[in-house]
């Protein structure tokens, strides 16, 4: 018996096939009149350009890419911030048939040298004089590279020693270039926009994966652009143009979720922001946002600082602040509150739920949520408290959304229902699969493991493990590499303690892992700067050494607490049964994180081997004795 197949249950007309890129620009162009449509950071406020003006912008950066004797197909590479200029050297490969391989910033030298030769770029266009420093060790190891064009016109630009034979410029100086060469043939736009055909390559986007070297994923206009227009059509109430909805952004535009969404705004004439998770909390005040997209980590560190400022609050306040996350807290998406809740809804609305608005700017209406598992909780906690939280799913092979809930029909612990034209089944090992004209062609060079995870009648294998709601909404139950088998046979999937976990601010991080052991334990990254504040609640040295303070009776029993709430409900083979306490971070820039926020759990294995063995080995013994506690170690 063959599986079900899984559709959009309404809306079938929403789907927009056979669009590119560059008409999405052109079509917006004509139909809004937007002055701010990008906003670039500059200093303490933003400097706007219209949708004219980025349009020219990327007609002339388009025009100055083919003076440099580049031709149709080329291999352009972008190493930029997630700003303005992005979005004119992308637009600008995009007009002129030319394919762009974006580069995390955040990128090992070995990683970008990778790319760059793997792509074999010919032009690379680099933000700021400092980022082009950072370019010193890869350019005398790539092999196609001809010119780069620095975006930012601020700073000195020079090339790096041992950068010999390539050009560089600055964006204007390219921009001049084309705007000469339109002088002399004012139809060379509409001709280069004529031959790009909705199937051709728009982009390769190298996966930063959790394992192994990046692999180049093939989009087409028509992956992306149908992606983007049926995503926001499914959009109820959004509203178009200057006058409508105003958009923030901070996501990399490197990642296909940020860039999908930028080409949404795009379609729409909204006016986006652009800033930086640092500067985030700040601009959001500034710029009070409607819409926004968001890695869940970042809602999970919002819904903590709410947690610990309640706490820190004294006599009504905080009474008032726990009365009503713990009224959130009974919120359930999909089932409408009546009688006396609704009345405690309402009033906590009043007191409490538009002072946490205000945090985020006080007007969003949407905020859509992906890349990794959103906790339940916390969806349901923020849809109660006024700010939807539109959780979805896809990965950079489906460019990138499956499926996610739409306003009217959102529920919690869910990634929602496929949008119109996908099709999603599980396979019988649980694993999603998905077809559509969402899925990539192809990794770039490598037909063999391409067609590892595509079939020859067009599904692709995800590598996620899910389910069907009956209701018809996707679970995500775990990433199928992620699953582990303890030696007792039984199978663990970490990311529900994970997750639990990860929801107090305290807690940086935290890894679960067992594989071929006889149970589970874990690994928990703590925030230093919360555990000091805890250690002063104690009485105890706030300014004494991190490793010391995760010793202390009060600090380590704390997470004992919530080791054992994390582990309320789970099945008794699949809890965590010891844990160490690491004084260290996971981060991007230290290889720990993907770009995208995920554990690469295979590095946090190899470095913290010592400490994995010490949780397993047989004369282990907790550092604090306690009575009815989980077994637990503090790694140093």
């Amino acid at each position: 018996m063959s599986s079900p197949i899984y559709t959009a249950p309404r809306n079938p007309n929403h789907l927009v096939l056979g669009k590119t890129l560059p008409e999405i620009l052109y079509d917006s162009v004509e139909k809004y009149n937007n002055p701010r449509f990008l906003n670039q950071p500059t200093g303490d406020t933003w400097r706007p350009i219209s949708l004219r003006e980025f349009a020219t912008a990327a007609e002339e950066a388009a025009m100055g890419l083919q003076s440099l004797g580049l031709e149709r197909k080329d291999r352009v590479g972008l190493y930029l911030e997630s700003d303005a200029y992005f979005g004119i050297a992308d637009m600008g490969c995009l007009i002129g048939g030319f394919i762009d391989v974006p580069i995390y910033v955040t990128h090992a030298a070995e990683a970008i040298t990778f790319v760059l030769n793997h792509s074999e770029s010919k032009v690379l266009f680099v933000s700021t004089a400092e980022r082009l420093e950072e370019l010193a060790p890869v350019l005398p190891e790539v092999d196609h590279l001809e010119t780069i064009v620095m975006a930012d016109p601020s700073g000195t630009p020079s090339l790096p020693a041992g950068a010999g034979g390539i050009e560089l410029m600055t964006l204007d100086e390219l921009r001049e270039r084309g705007r000469d060469r339109l002088q002399t043939d004012a139809g060379a736009i509409p001709q280069l926009v004529s031959k790009i055909d909705p199937d051709d390559t728009a982009t390769l986007i190298y996966t930063s994966g959790t394992t192994g070297q990046p692999k180049g994923v093939i989009l087409t206009h028509e992956n992306i652009s149908s992606n983007a227009l049926t995503c926001y059509n499914e959009l109820e109430g959004y509203r178009e143009g200057a006058s409508g909805e105003v958009a923030i952004s901070f996501l990399p535009l490197t990642h296909i979720f940020a860039r999908t969404l930028h080409y949404g705004f795009m379609s729409r004439g909204t006016s986006v922001y652009f800033t930086t998770p640092d500067d985030l909390a700040e601009d959001l005040k500034k710029v009070q946002p409607t819409v926004f997209a968001s890695v869940p980590r970042l809602l999970e560190k919002v819904y903590a600082k709410i947690q610990t400022k309640t706490e820190a609050n004294t006599g009504l306040k905080k009474t008032l602040g726990n009365w009503a996350l713990d009224l959130a807290a009974q919120y359930e998406l999909g089932e409408e509150p009546s009688g006396l809740f609704k009345l405690q809804l309402t009033l906590a609305n009043k007191l409490v739920f538009a002072k946490w608005r205000e945090a985020l700017g006080g007007r969003v209406r949407f905020v859509v949520a992906g890349g990794a598992a959103l906790n339940p909780t916390i969806c349901n906690v923020f849809n109660a408290a006024g700010v939807p939280i539109l959780q979805g799913y896809g990965l950079t092979e489906t460019s990138p959304v499956i499926a996610f809930n739409r306003v009217s029909h959102n529920r919690a612990g869910t990634v929602g229902e496929p949008i119109p034209g996908v099709e999603v089944k599980i396979a019988d090992d649980g694993e999603i699969l998905t077809r559509g004209p969402h899925v990539m062609k192809g990794y770039y060079k490598n037909k063999e493991q391409t067609a590892e995870v595509l079939t020859d009648d067009g599904w692709f294998h995800t590598g996620d493990i899910g389910e069907m709601t009956d209701e018809g909404y996707l679970k995500i139950t775990d990433r199928k590499k992620d699953l582990f088998k303890l030696s007792t046979g039984k199978y663990v999937t970490p990311q529900p303690l994970e997750n639990k976990l990860a929801m107090h601010g305290i807690i940086e991080h935290a890894v679960v892992i067992g594989n071929a052991r006889k149970f589970c334990a874990a690994l928990i990254f703590p925030e230093e700067e919360t555990v000091r504040t805890l250690a002063e609640k104690h009485d105890l040295d706030a300014q004494a050494p991190f490793e010391q303070l995760l010793k202390e009776p009060a600090i380590f029993g704390r997470f004992q607490e919530l080791v054992e709430e994390a582990n309320e409900g789970m099945d008794h083979w699949s809890t965590i049964k010891r844990f160490a306490l690491v004084p260290g971070e996971l981060t991007i820039e230290n290889g720990m994180l993907t770009p995208t926020m995920k554990v690469r759990r295979p590095k946090v294995r190899t470095q913290y081997e010592e400490h994995i063995e010490e949780l397993y080995s047989d004369d282990w013994a907790p550092p604090v004795e306690t009575q009815d506690a989980p077994a637990a170690t503090v790694a140093s």
